[in-house]
Order: structure tokens, then C-alpha cells, then sequence
């Protein structure tokens, strides 16, 4: 089956062409019980096969509960974080944790991204996969078995860029100890991650410290320094002067770190931040920036964007501060069935924890589907989850009858898209136009 064998078309293929040929592999990946919510008559069909059918979400056989990812809000938020970056002066590397779709990692190198970043060695083999030649990694990796692959798959892919934190001596030592015992013959380029502030997530907490770990990575012959970076997510108790004051801290450490001869040698200095919350102040403080030495790469690594969503990014998205930048669109619906009503105030659907998003904020109500027609979920709040069931409480108002098909609304994409394997895309009328594979 293509998602098995995935990554075993011929190696020496680069970039977008190895990429194109795996995303083809998967459209024929067979469609069986794997695969939540797709049509039961739909068993032995590719996937490709199953998409050309162009079948319509609500009347082609889809079980519910049933996960689908707009097209056109997808397409829109592709296009807005484009011209973003580009209006900004930003490289773009979005966080394909958000989804691990590759899929969406193409529609977002077609879209201009410099790259993709990840989080974790399991995340960058199945970017590799699919032939992703810039990863961007957002962690520090002291991992000895992930480091021996690294190492291999740099040296077997000259094209391969691969940059990763360091925030601390010792990893540097493990990072070094472990690519030495592989036999590296490239050096892994790292950028040292700054810390957000005392009691915040990983990081170095001071400067000091961050020329320690410099000195250490030059004493390093597996290792290169290639720039700074940090996540401005994590600033305790954030507004914008916290998060604007600690960016202006991640760039002059850049900046003396460069004074202090710390890049030479290098094509280009990386300077990195930017989660979905604060983009608007990485990109204030990146356009102050200096003249270095040697160009600034100043990337930028928001990944929630790709479908947004109903509640927590919906409140702390940027463009509500800047409105006239833009403003993203929720893309995903989580499609139930009534499935209870055993009193007038008290409903269930057949969606439940399995199913929807729930670790920051409890799925929305937003429409109900009752032959055919389509209304607004008035009267109706989804109150808990169980594994399979939705609790749903509703007024006098609240028309709901069992078979009744309700949408929601969900919030937090990473824990969205981790629920589902394979994800109808569905245009505005219905019609289920592709099916986004995701590897988790």
C-alpha cells in the first residue's frame, strides 16, 4: 500500500520532483476500514480512484462522525500567510506538526515556503519521505539512533538542509559524541534557542550562557552555528511589550554574536521565531534588524494558520490586532449524528473525544443539517465529551431531533488533524474534492 512504502521511490530524486511522485503514490493507497468515515461502498477503491468520484460529502455514503477540511478557507489561508511573509520580508518555514500532512506541506511550498519545521525525528523521516529538503527542527535532538540517520541521510542528499536548536553544553556534547560514532561528513547546522523568559519552555536563559554554548558548538567539528532563534509563544504573562522586548532580545544576541566573529564563514545568518499568536511582532522586530556581516534569513514558523480554527486561534490570531492585514478562516467542520434525545434540554451525537479536539476548548455548535437544508445551531451548546459521544444542551429554542446532522466548529488544529488519517476536502456545496493523508 503507498502510505507503507512511502519514501521507497528512487533516493536520489530531489526535492520537488521525489516530492510530486510520492504525493501521486498516495492516491493509490487503498480506501478500507482504516479509514474513518469514508463510504463503506467505497472498500477497494484508490484513493485517487475514490476522489474522482467527486462524491458529495452529505449524500455519497460518508458515515458519520466525519471530519471535513474546506477547500476554499484552506486555499485562502495558503494564499494570506503568502502574501504575509512575503509583504513582511519574512522566509516561511510553517509548522508541519500542525498538520503532517504532506500534502499540505507541497500546497505550502508551492505557496512560497522557504521550508518546513518540525518538531521531532519521527516528523522529519516522514518529511524526508516524501522528499522535503529544507527542515527546519524545533527542538534541540540529542537522540543517538535519530542523530546516525541524520547524519546518513546529509550525507547521501547533498541538496539536504537541516537546521536544529542547541540550548545547552551538554547537548552539544551528545549531539557531537553521536555524530562522531556515525562517522557524519556533514556538519549539522544549529541555531542557539533563547529562552522566553524564567519559567518558560526549553531554552537557554541567559546571553551569557548562549556564548558558552557558541564557543562549545565551534569546538565541534559536527556541528556549525548558523544563527538564533527561539519561541516568543512561551513570553510569561505575554503583551505585546513583553513579546516585542524579548524578540529585541533574541535579535541582539544575533547581532553579538556576529560582532563576535561567531558566523563566519557562513552564506547567511538565521534568525527564527513566530508561533501563531505573535507574527505581527516577529515581523515588527525582524524589519529592525541590522546589517550583519552576512545576510539575514529571518524565517518565520507559524503552522496553525493552515485551517485555523473556532476557538483558541480564532481569539489570539494576530489579525484581530491587525485587521487590515488580512483575516484567516476556520477551514475544518466536525459533522455528527443525533443519535440521543432523551429529554427536551439533553442531546447526543456520535462524536466524542476519538473524534474532535478537546485539550483547550469543548467543539462549538454551528449548524444544524436536516434533509438537505442547513440552519444555524441556535439554542444549542456542546456542555462535554465522552469517547463517542457529544453532550449537547439545548433551550426551548434548540430544534434538534434524532438523525439530525450537526456541524461544529473545533478548537486547536494540532489536536484536530491527529484524530484522522485521511480527511475528505470538501468544497463549499459539498462535493468532496481530495483526501489529505496524515502521518502521526
Amino acid at each position: 500500500m503507498a502510505a507503507d512504502n512511502a519514501g521507497n521511490a528512487d533516493s536520489t530524486v530531489e526535492g520537488p520532483a521525489r516530492l510530486a511522485a510520492e504525493l501521486d503514490r498516495l492516491t493509490e493507497e487503498r480506501v478500507d476500514h482504516r479509514f474513518k468515515a469514508l463510504p463503506p461502498d467505497a472498500d477497494g477503491l484508490t484513493v485517487g480512484e475514490l476522489a474522482a468520484q467527486r462524491r458529495n460529502l452529505f449524500t455519497g455514503g460518508f458515515t458519520t462522525p466525519v471530519l471535513a477540511l474546506s477547500a476554499e478557507r484552506l486555499e485562502h489561508n495558503l494564499a494570506l500567510m503568502e502574501t504575509y511573509s512575503e509583504r513582511h520580508g519574512l522566509a516561511f518555514a510553517p509548522h508541519g506538526k500542525t498538520s503532517m500532512a504532506p500534502q499540505l506541506f507541497a500546497r505550502q511550498l508551492e505557496r512560497g515556503a522557504w521550508g518546513i519545521t518540525l518538531a521531532v525525528p519521527h516528523q522529519v523521516r516522514v518529511a524526508r519521505a516524501f522528499g522535503i529538503d529544507r527542515i527546519f527542527l524545533a527542538n534541540e535532538l540529542v537522540d543517538a539512533a535519530a542523530l546516525r540517520w541524520l547524519a546518513a541521510e546529509l550525507d547521501s542528499d547533498p541538496s539536504f538542509r537541516f537546521i536544529c536548536y542547541v540550548d545547552s553544553v551538554a547537548g552539544v556534547a551528545l549531539m557531537d559524541a553521536a555524530l562522531r560514532e556515525a562517522g557524519a561528513t556533514r556538519p549539522v547546522d544549529v541555531v542557539v534557542e533563547l529562552a522566553a523568559g524564567d519559567g518558560a519552555r526549553t531554552g537557554v536563559r541567559t546571553e551569557a550562557e548562549c556564548f558558552d554554548i557558541a564557543n562549545a558548538v565551534a569546538s565541534a567539528d559536527t556541528l556549525r552555528l548558523v544563527g538564533v532563534a527561539g519561541y516568543e509563544g512561551e513570553v510569561p504573562d505575554a503583551t505585546p511589550e513583553r513579546v516585542h522586548a524579548w524578540l529585541r532580545r533574541l535579535t541582539s544576541l544575533a547581532v553579538e554574536l556576529d560582532k563576535a566573529n561567531r558566523f563566519a564563514d557562513l552564506d547567511e545568518v538565521v534568525v527564527s521565531a513566530g508561533g501563531s499568536a505573535w507574527f505581527d511582532a516577529v515581523a515588527d522586530v525582524f524589519a529592525e534588524i541590522p546589517e550583519l556581516s552576512v545576510p539575514v534569513l529571518k524565517l518565520l514558523r507559524s503552522g496553525a494558520y493552515v485551517s485555523h480554527d473556532d476557538g483558541h486561534y480564532r481569539h489570539l490570531t494576530p489579525f484581530n490586532r491587525v485587521p487590515q492585514e488580512g483575516t484567516l478562516e476556520p477551514a475544518f467542520r466536525l459533522w455528527a449524528q443525533v443519535v440521543s434525545r432523551p429529554t427536551p434540554e439533553q442531546a447526543f451525537a456520535n462524536a466524542g473525544k476519538r473524534d474532535a479536539a478537546y485539550d483547550l476548548d469543548l467543539p462549538e455548535a454551528q449548524v444544524v443539517r436536516r434533509d438537505g437544508v442547513e440552519g444555524a445551531a441556535t439554542g444549542m451548546t456542546i456542555t462535554g465529551l465522552s469517547d463517542q459521544h457529544a453532550w449537547i444542551r439545548t433551550t426551548p429554542e434548540g430544534e434538534l431531533s434524532v438523525g439530525d446532522w450537526i456541524g461544529m466548529g473545533l478548537s486547536h488544529p494540532c489536536t484536530s488533524f491527529d484524530k484522522w488519517q485521511l480527511i475528505p476536502l470538501v468544497e463549499a456545496d459539498g462535493t468532496v474534492t481530495d483526501y489529505i493523508r496524515t502521518y502521526f
